[in-house]
């Protein structure tokens, strides 16, 4: 009866597996802050996609660790760059099966911060400021080589303003006009994303309150959703999912394109930890709080736990 009832419904196509690719590596490397999660050699990544494939998921988001990063983030627009090998690696997997099959939709994450040697998401002034117009032009580079190597979907999560028109004038101007945009719109400069530093091998140091908002501010997310609608975007995201489903729930009521929410690193560690150490039941945990996500009015959600709640939900 509860089953026959339920207002809220999962389904794995619902769901998004991020995944992390590491230049140089021979073996996957496990991240300790992230239990169950790894570093991928570029081998076993495609054996990720591949499992995100059989599974059924809706989609795979690749985060690229090149073996040498720096000011400009050069390796992120490479088109021999980790990221670029590891897209069009993805691209050749998903497209094994036969044609019309339904496959995971293959995201990029389009962002500086996994390539520079300061961290930031943007290239920076000689003041250390973040150069909104000058990371613009970086991104429209780096959209139009992941277009190129194999990404159905660009992903800036940069917070910079004007961002999806830049990338969306540069995707056409190079002939994808059909490459879609999941815009990182109401982006939050969380303590949740600590784990994340570790899979990314960040170079971060201090913060990035000047271009992710603050935690404190509900309405401004609506707006920075509001500009990317404006833009283009073909689906908006609000980051961090659980502790800002109020502002999920006021994007997905005026949004008239899908809605993503990714739950993130921290989210996720929490819960592995206090399954870990018995504080809760981890299984029950994880599916009430991806559901939670889903019932705020997430269409897409990215999450850690992708595989297992597609077994659980066959």
């Amino acid at each position: 009866m509860r089953r026959l009832v339920a207002e809220t419904r999962l389904h794995a196509a619902d769901l998004v597996l991020p995944l992390f690719v590491k230049e140089g590596l021979t073996e996957p490397a496990p991240l300790a802050s992230m239990p169950g999660q790894v570093q991928h050699t570029e081998d076993s990544l495609v054996e990720a996609v591949r499992a995100a494939r059989d599974a059924g998921l809706g989609g795979v988001m690749l985060f690229g660790i090149p073996a040498a990063k720096d000011a400009n983030g050069s390796q992120g627009d490479a088109a021999d760059g980790i990221l670029q090998r590891a897209l069009r690696a993805s691209r050749t997997v998903l497209d094994e099966v036969p044609a019309g099959t339904a496959t995971p939709v293959l995201m990029a994450d389009t962002c500086l911060d996994e390539f520079t040697d300061h961290g930031h998401c943007g290239v920076l002034t000689s003041t250390g400021a973040v150069d909104n117009d000058a990371t613009l032009t970086r991104y429209a580079s780096m959209a139009v080589a992941q277009a190129k190597a194999g990404a159905d979907v660009i992903s800036p999560s940069g917070m910079m303003d004007g961002q999806v028109a830049t990338i969306r004038d540069a995707l056409d101007d190079a002939g994808f006009a059909d490459t879609s945009i999941l815009a990182y719109s109401a982006k939050y400069a969380s303590a949740y994303y600590g784990p994340f530093r570790e899979a990314v091998d960040s170079e971060l140091t201090g913060d990035r309150k000047t271009y992710q908002m603050d935690f404190a501010n509900a309405r401004e997310g609506l707006r920075e959703a509001d500009l990317d609608l404006a833009e283009g975007a073909d689906m908006v995201m609000v980051k961090p999912a659980g502790s800002y489903l109020d502002v999920l729930r006021a994007v997905a009521d005026r949004s008239d394109v899908p809605v993503a929410a990714y739950q993130v690193s921290g989210e996720y560690a929490m819960i592995e930890a206090a399954g870990a150490n018995g504080w809760i039941d981890r299984d029950r945990a994880v599916m009430e709080s991806v559901t939670s996500i889903k019932r705020a009015g997430a269409d897409v959600i990215l999450t850690y736990w992708a595989l297992e709640l597609a077994d659980w939900l066959r």
